[in-house]
């Protein structure tokens, strides 16, 4: 038997609807059928993400430890085996992908220390550079044209669109006015997208120890284009108003990064999830995104 995880039949009802609601039916079943098909036995309790059910594994065949991962298949899982098999190849820093069925999106992966992350240590800053250098090597790797991921000039286009809408909606003057900055800041810089193989969600959460040591990111979201783009969620980690300056010079030196372009595709970022913020019937922003771009725009 699998139990799901209460917190996985949450997330699923409330964001997927009729669908997640299927796909919770369907899970035991398939989770059965790939621990037969693949060789697999169970080595520990269910775990669970927003979107996928995690279980430890063993390989039958060669005793490794591994995890299996079962999600939907939806826009913003389907480009994650192309990520991790891109990575893989360049040794970037992300998880291991051992097998990969593309009807189910199921996979299988390498398995992880999941009780050591950035987020239990005692210093942001250190995790801040973690977070950094696994950047390094992440967006290191240019997908090339056709690899079918998708790109940071269509989000540009969404988010400009929606940007008018936005404005409209919030009832804080003040963040109105940041918003119109975001824009305008991104309007600068949209006509060069970049060619990076994004993460799109390397918070502290999203990167567990691996074997001898080495920092590993895992669950992205994979996205083609400018590295600066990858900055909010390690300003945003156990927020400090005060720490944000000295975060992103950290990660922009470290990146080797233009800090103009990396502060206006930081703003993109904000702008972004402003229009998710006000999509899901918020009418003001986060408080860390509106200090973070304050701080980014001088007014910090």
């Amino acid at each position: 038997m699998i139990d799901i995880p209460d917190a996985l039949v949450a997330t699923q009802t409330a964001y997927n609807g009729e669908a997640g609601r299927a796909f919770l039916a369907a899970l035991p079943g398939m989770a059965a059928d790939f621990l037969e098909r693949w060789g697999l036995r169970r080595d520990g309790e269910a775990m669970c993400g927003v979107c996928a059910l995690v279980l430890p594994v063993v390989r039958v065949g060669d005793g490794r430890p591994a995890v299996l991962k079962l999600q939907p298949v939806d826009a913003e899982t389907v480009g994650e085996p192309v990520a991790l098999r891109l990575w893989g190849e360049a040794s970037a820093g992300a998880v291991g992908l051992l097998q990969h069925d593309p009807v189910t999106g199921t996979m299988l992966l390498e398995r992880l220390d999941g009780s050591r992350s950035p987020a239990g240590m005692g210093d942001a800053g250190r995790a801040v550079r973690v977070i950094a250098e696994l950047l390094v090597g992440l967006t290191a790797v240019r997908p090339g044209a056709g690899c079918g991921l998708r790109g940071l000039g269509e989000a540009v286009e969404r988010m400009m669109a929606a940007a008018p809408g936005v404005v409209e909606a919030l009832v804080d003057e003040g963040e109105r006015r940041l918003v119109r900055d975001c824009v305008a800041a991104v309007r600068e810089v949209a006509g060069e997208p970049g060619d990076r193989l994004l993460h799109w969600d390397l918070h502290f959460g999203n990167v567990l120890a691996g074997p001898g040591g080495r920092w590993v990111a895992i669950d992205p979201k994979p996205l083609v284009g400018d590295a600066g783009f990858e900055l909010l969620p390690a300003l945003w980690n156990r927020f400090d108003a005060d720490a944000v300056g000295s975060r992103f010079d950290a990660m922009t030196g470290v990146l080797g990064l233009d800090r103009g372009r990396a502060a206006a595709w930081t703003l993109g970022r904000v702008l972004q999830n402003a229009c998710w913020t006000v999509e899901g019937g918020e009418r003001r922003l986060v408080p860390e995104h509106a200090e973070i771009a304050r701080v980014l725009l001088g007014r910090g």
